[in-house]
């Protein structure tokens, strides 16, 4: 899939059909991790697959806004060294990658990012100079879906030179 179209179409999905995703994509989506660009590159970030069914329904125990993470056929929790700069946007960075990844095979996902840290810390063994600040959840969609965004035009959104100067594009999507 080219990488525009892929921005273009990504949906975020919280259903999730029953049926696994093979190994051989799940490292592509991870090695898209590995992959993307950090601060200085110092690859600081490090992930958690969780797979395990029981695993997933601990995750969305310890979640207060993924629940539905649970479904998934599998999340992957970002950790961040909160002691490089931006390290905050290298999670963005590393999760918009796996989720363009993942949607190239078919694969959609979802993000949450409110859990309780302690219960997460515990159950899922998360060291102290690690900081969570993202989990992912992957699997099938239950049924097809199209790449349809509802989205505000870019005119309303950019600005030419100066804040407020209107931006009028040639010949956008």
């Amino acid at each position: 899939m080219d990488t525009y179209d892929a921005i273009l179409t990504k949906l975020d999905v919280r259903e999730y059909a029953d049926r696994q995703v093979d190994d051989k994509t799940k490292t592509k989506i991870l090695q898209a991790a590995r992959f993307t660009g950090s601060s200085s590159n110092t690859q600081h970030w490090r992930f958690i697959l969780v797979q395990d069914k029981k695993n997933l329904a601990t995750l969305a125990q310890d979640s207060t806004t993924g629940a539905w993470v649970k479904g998934a056929d599998f999340a992957v929790i970002i950790n961040i060294d909160p002691k490089i700069p931006a390290s905050m946007i290298d999670a963005g960075r590393v999760l918009q990658d796996m989720q363009l990844a993942a949607w190239d095979f078919g694969v959609v996902s979802r993000i949450f990012t409110g859990f309780k840290e302690t219960e997460l810390r515990r159950d899922i063994g998360i060291p102290t100079e690690l900081k969570p600040v993202a989990v992912l959840g992957f699997g099938y969609p239950v049924k097809a879906i199209k790449g349809k965004k509802n989205r505000k035009p870019l005119e309303e959104l950019v600005s030419l030179e100066k804040y407020g100067n209107p931006y009028h594009p040639a010949g956008s999507d």
